[in-house]
């Protein structure tokens, strides 16, 4: 039964980080369920993405946490949160979407443990500008729209199949440091 409700989950995530307007039909039919079934576990769209939205944050926030807590070293830090956010890949477009909209004022706040990461990696991005080896030309709110773009980039990439698994990440770290004024 729980396996059921986190393959809905699962599947809507992955539909609404590509098609922000899918219906529940759609979700149910990438589930491999009928939509009488998808509304045993969920009433309605707004109770799905809920769900999806706790789902994802628990688990890109638990991933980028633990990236940046695997080293003391800044690029290190700066280079596994985007390994992480590659990792998460749909859930962290589903998180950069959901960011980019306003929830209702009644809403609580869902994102709290994520704006804590997110916190931690703007104070990254301040330090390394500080220290000289981010350029300091470039605003850390662009900073952050490239970030999620090269994650972006790279889950499209995945999905082409046109780039070695192997090699996307190793691409990815090349592309993003490179674009921020990182060398070495």
């Amino acid at each position: 039964m729980e396996d059921t409700r986190q393959r809905i989950i699962d599947c809507a995530i992955a539909t609404f980080a590509t098609h922000s307007s899918a219906t529940l039909d759609t979700v149910a039919d990438a589930a491999s369920i009928t939509r009488r079934t998808l509304n045993r576990y969920f009433s309605d769209k707004k109770d799905l993405l809920e769900a999806c939205t706790r789902e994802m944050l628990t688990t890109c926030e638990a991933a980028m946490t633990q990236a940046y807590q695997s080293s003391d070293h800044p690029v290190t830090q700066l280079e596994r949160m985007l390994y992480a956010g590659i990792d998460c890949n749909y859930k962290f477009l589903f998180l950069t979407k959901l960011q980019v909209q306003t929830p209702p004022p009644s809403s609580p706040p869902l994102t709290q443990g994520y704006d804590t990461i997110k916190d931690k990696w703007f104070t990254l991005i301040t330090q390394l500008q500080g220290q000289g080896l981010i350029s300091q030309q470039l605003s850390i709110a662009w900073i952050f729209h490239l970030f999620g773009g090269m994650i972006h980039t790279t889950v499209h990439a995945l999905d082409s199949g046109t780039v070695a698994r192997q090699d996307l990440k190793t691409y990815a770290w090349y592309s993003f440091s490179r674009s921020i004024g990182l060398q070495g």
